[in-house]
């Protein structure tokens, strides 16, 4: 009975990581399986409060198999990208000993001993925003916490990647970079990170979920489809990328505004050029993205200087990055105007994450959407457009930390007991 009783304890770590939003876009691979990328990128990391992954891993000798499960819905573990990521952190493991339990793990045992993964994004998962990013930089850092891998995240930034590529950027706040690597077996691929959410903090992101009805093409298959096709894209890996991201490090070690949107606004629409010059070619945008885009370009001119940024990801949502609170503000005042909501819509489920913006912006219900006057850049144009229910709904959002180790058990997602889903 005593030697039953010890074959059934359940170990557990919590952890919570951020997603990512490339400002310098990540796009080609040099090789498939490692996931290594013929450029170098650079991303800022959102606010985990609004937008991150909440993985719980544990393990128990009653373990028959690795199971797991997402957004509540057990998944197959058995694609390559899972089993990289198991079999690396794996490989790592060290001794593990709870000394309350009365648990001792032997470092050669994790090869043994079978694993229970539970995560759960904050934030849709078809919104298309980064949610492979960071579920793999939480599987990789879950698992090397239960495992205690005495690794840095440097190093487990290139576990990640070979997950998902950009995952390995959610593994460190504030901006990060990706570097390429030269080496074959990927060991230089990994994510650095330059500055943290501290440098820059004035900066407010405001994230335009568009409605977007069709299914686009998945980034892995656009990627291999560029590659092999796209006369641009060797020219954009070669040439402009290594310019830019130069440029790109200075501007956000000098928190310049200006060159960091340009730069910013110039990669997405030619990180979008590149998916066009694709054969056949790939539209992640659409009318709603442009319009968006053409709304902020006009304010930007009128005001001389750009108030805001926009960079858009594989899919049509616009992530716009606004200098500070208040051009965050001005420009939620313009997005309702131009955007806003069914009639029977909620602003409360309309605008969500940080919404003391909307105080800022006067705006309380409906009815004060509905009053906004045109911005002051179309005022004498043509009668002004609205595009009602174009947009489902907008984040606001800010950079944000890091991953972390929850330690309070009430967010675990597994049952201490069982090591099954709650």
């Amino acid at each position: 009975m005593a030697e039953q009783q010890l074959q059934n304890w359940v170990l557990m770590v919590t952890a919570q990581t951020p997603t990512n939003i490339a400002v310098i876009k990540y796009w080609g691979k040099r090789d498939e399986d490692l996931i290594l990328a013929i450029n170098d990128s650079i991303s800022v990391t959102l606010d985990p409060a609004h937008l991150c992954t909440t993985t719980t891993v544990a393990v128990s000798p009653a373990f028959d198999q690795d199971r797991m499960w997402l957004n509540g819905k057990e998944i197959s573990l058995s694609g390559g990208r899972y089993q990289n990521c198991l079999r690396e952190i794996r490989a790592r493991a060290s001794d593990v000993e709870d000394e309350n339990k009365g648990i001792k793990i032997a470092k050669k045992d994790w090869q043994n001993l079978h694993v229970h993964i539970a995560s759960y994004n904050n934030f849709p998962t078809a919104a298309g925003l980064a949610s492979s990013a960071a579920g793999f930089a939480c599987l990789v850092f879950s698992l090397a916490k239960l495992m205690n891998v005495q690794e840095d995240n440097g190093k487990l930034s290139a576990i990640a990647r070979q997950g998902s590529g950009s995952a390995c950027r959610s593994l460190y706040g504030g901006f990060v970079k990706w570097i390429m690597g030269k080496e074959e077996n990927g060991s230089d691929s990994i994510a650095v990170q330059l500055v943290d959410e501290k440098h820059w903090d004035e900066l407010v992101i405001i994230i335009a979920v568009v409605s977007s009805r069709q299914k686009e093409t998945s980034s892995t298959s656009g990627m291999r489809d560029t590659v092999e096709t796209s006369a641009l894209i060797k020219h954009r890996a070669k040439e402009v990328v290594p310019k830019r991201i130069i440029q790109m490090e200075e501007a956000i070690q000098n928190r310049d505004f200006p060159t960091f949107a340009q730069l910013t606004c110039a990669d997405s629409n030619q990180f979008h050029a590149v998916c066009m010059d694709t054969s056949p070619p790939i539209f992640y945008m659409n009318d709603t993205s442009h319009r968006v885009i053409g709304c902020v370009e006009k304010w930007n001119r009128s005001e001389g200087t750009p108030q805001v940024a926009y960079t858009f990801d594989a899919g049509p949502n616009a992530v716009l990055i606004a200098r500070n609170r208040k051009a965050a503000t001005l420009m939620l005042q313009r997005l309702l105007f131009h955007f806003p909501p069914n009639s029977d819509t909620d602003l409360n489920s309309y605008v969500i994450g940080d919404k003391s913006i909307l105080k800022d912006a006067g705006i309380q219900d409906i009815k004060d959407v509905e009053a906004l006057p045109p911005p002051p850049e179309i005022k004498d144009k043509v009668p002004a457009q609205k595009y009602k229910g174009e947009i489902s709904y907008f984040i606001c959002t800010r950079p944000g930390r890091g991953p972390v180790l929850l330690t309070d058990d009430s967010h675990a997602l597994l049952d201490p007991a069982t090591g099954l889903p709650k």
